[in-house]
């Protein structure tokens, strides 16, 4: 199993993020801790052989957190978990912590910082709404490096307005230069309920396919000559230093989500907890959990997922789940060089690598 916590909060609200989030205005962050607690305590029951391998703590900015509430935050659930043995995941914006924070991470047992740094051209920073600047960016990863943390990655993003070419380039080898265990690119996707999307819509801003085409093929050909391996579409990681979290999801172990909007799965039970901080502080302390919209998730949609998945990365999608595919479907991508066969697998190669989210489409 793997356990996520959502910290919704952020000083400033990105213009193109649609996860739930929040300033934290007059929210009581102590009660918000310790209705994260409880619903913990909901779930500790779990059979006593389930083992948590990671827990991802994601936002939201968790990295703003007092070291006060971070300490307790991690106390309470090292005392209601068991997560002796757990590989831990914090997200931490570059503006958020100094060298006294960086080592209570490394002390409160995380082993993973993933920075979301997104670019290290302020005028790109300043079109993303992002508080921090190239040199506070570069900076955090040195304090987390003197920190003794032992994995840190950096998160960038291309295909952003106003985003040329040359700054992408810029951003990528600033990225390698300060020798991170993993990099994770992501093509801009405009997402629903943003400030982004608004402006797409009005026209401001433009989507170009051959920009998403062009600046993937920068950061995959300057991150895999930087001895990063390319092993699924957005991540890149040195050897052994692929995310352990991100690989649960998309091999479909089972999850568990505390905190606001934070999705579980276990078995064929999926479920969101509400998407509102007040009304989960108070749905924890009534009933102890703030399950809603739960449904089943049946063979065919848990085989469509791990089709979308799967297929990103580099390992491949298993041959079983390509039984019920439309006929001919697969032929058609061996035959077109988008896609080979390699031990029982399907990979996708050349243009495939591309084109994953249709190829998937095809495929269901």
């Amino acid at each position: 199993m793997i356990l996520y916590v959502h910290i919704p909060f952020c000083h400033r609200i990105c213009p193109y993020c649609s996860f739930y989030k929040h300033t934290p205005g007059d929210t009581d962050l102590r009660a918000f801790i310790q209705a994260i607690h409880k619903e913990a305590a909901c779930w500790s029951a779990l059979p006593s052989d389930t083992a948590i391998d990671t827990l991802y703590l994601g936002g939201g900015t968790p990295s703003m957190l007092s070291p006060g509430h971070l300490r307790e935050l991690f106390d309470g659930l090292h005392k209601t978990l068991p997560l002796e043995n757990t590989h831990i995941t914090l997200e931490a914006n570059p503006a958020t912590f100094g060298t006294n924070k960086a080592a209570l991470f490394k002390e409160m047992g995380v082993n993973r910082t993933s920075l979301g740094i997104q670019s290290f051209n302020d005028h790109v920073l300043k079109t993303l709404g992002r508080e921090h600047n190239p040199e506070q960016a570069a900076e955090a990863v040195q304090l987390l490096r003197e920190s003794g943390m032992e994995e840190i990655n950096i998160d960038l993003m291309f295909s952003i307005p106003g985003q040329s070419d040359a700054d992408w380039q810029h951003s990528l080898d600033r990225a390698v230069s300060l020798k991170p265990d993993h990099i994770s690119a992501y093509n801009l996707t405009y997402e629903e309920d943003t400030e982004f999307i608004d402006r797409l819509t009005k026209g401001d801003y433009k989507q170009s396919e051959d920009t998403n085409a062009v600046q993937f093929q920068q950061a995959h050909d300057t991150l895999t000559a930087a001895g990063f391996h390319h092993y699924e579409t957005s991540n890149y990681a040195q050897p052994g230093m692929e995310s352990r979290h991100n690989q649960g999801y998309w091999h479909g172990v089972d999850y568990l989500g505390l905190g606001p909007s934070a999705v579980s799965t276990i078995g064929d039970r999926r479920w969101r907890n509400l998407p509102d901080t007040a009304g989960y502080i108070h749905a924890v302390n009534t009933v102890g959990h703030a399950k809603r919209e739960e449904e089943i998730i049946d063979e065919e949609a848990y085989r469509i997922e791990r089709i979308a998945l799967l297929l990103r990365t580099t390992e491949g999608l298993p041959e079983c789940y390509l039984e019920d595919c439309p006929e001919g479907a697969v032929d058609e991508l061996l035959g077109n060089q988008l896609a080979e066969m390699n031990n029982d697998k399907l990979r996708l190669i050349n243009q495939g690598i591309l084109l994953v989210d249709a190829i998937a489409e095809k495929l269901v």
